[in-house]
């Protein structure tokens, strides 16, 4: 739990512990929305404005371009499988938007970190809508053999200036790099 005023670092969560919930929430009907964030949050490793203000439309066209929130850099994201499949299964609103709440409006920020918090607890983890974000980075650098490519890819991805900062973002650790010898 974070002070007010002080700054936290997202935890990543388990790519299947998440795509597992988001598929289960959709399945009891209870928080169908939400669990299709999950999905979509754990598969495209965008931050929460730019998946809240994604629309109905986009998933029917597989794909979206659009400029993010926060640089205000030109984005594509390729909408794959899974996210397409549990698409066809949401509960869709009658609203352009896809993450509408049972109130009638877009999820607030603030009520999908709440939820995220409710279904993910641990002890000395801080999980938020951020933590998908990182989840699809382990989760591509994990499938890729920790590799410096995929780093690379992944900076690319985020934006981030350096490899480095790529690597401290996903927390790997000196640990799992030392691993990476050792394993030759």
């Amino acid at each position: 739990m974070s002070v007010d005023g002080s700054i936290t670092k997202a935890n990543y969560i388990d790519y299947d512990k998440v795509l597992n919930l988001g598929k289960k929430l959709m399945q009891d009907g209870n928080d169908n929305v939400f669990g299709f964030y999950l999905i979509v949050g754990v598969n495209v490793g965008l931050r929460i404005g730019d998946i809240l203000n994604l629309k109905n439309e986009d998933f029917n066209f597989g794909s979206v371009t659009f400029r993010e929130e926060k640089t205000k850099k030109s984005k594509t994201v390729v909408f794959n499988d899974k996210i397409l499949s549990a698409y066809k299964n949401l509960n869709k609103e009658s609203s352009e938007y896809t993450f509408i709440s049972q109130k009638g409006s877009v999820f607030s920020k603030q009520q999908i970190n709440r939820k995220i918090k409710k279904y993910f607890v641990a002890k000395n983890k801080n999980y938020s809508s951020h933590s998908l974000r990182k989840s699809f980075g382990r989760r591509v650098y994990e499938n890729n053999n920790q590799s410096e490519y995929a780093l690379m890819k992944l900076s690319e991805l985020y934006n981030h200036s350096s490899l480095k900062i790529t690597r401290d973002y996903l927390d790997i650790t000196q640990e799992e790099l030392n691993d990476i010898y050792m394993s030759l």
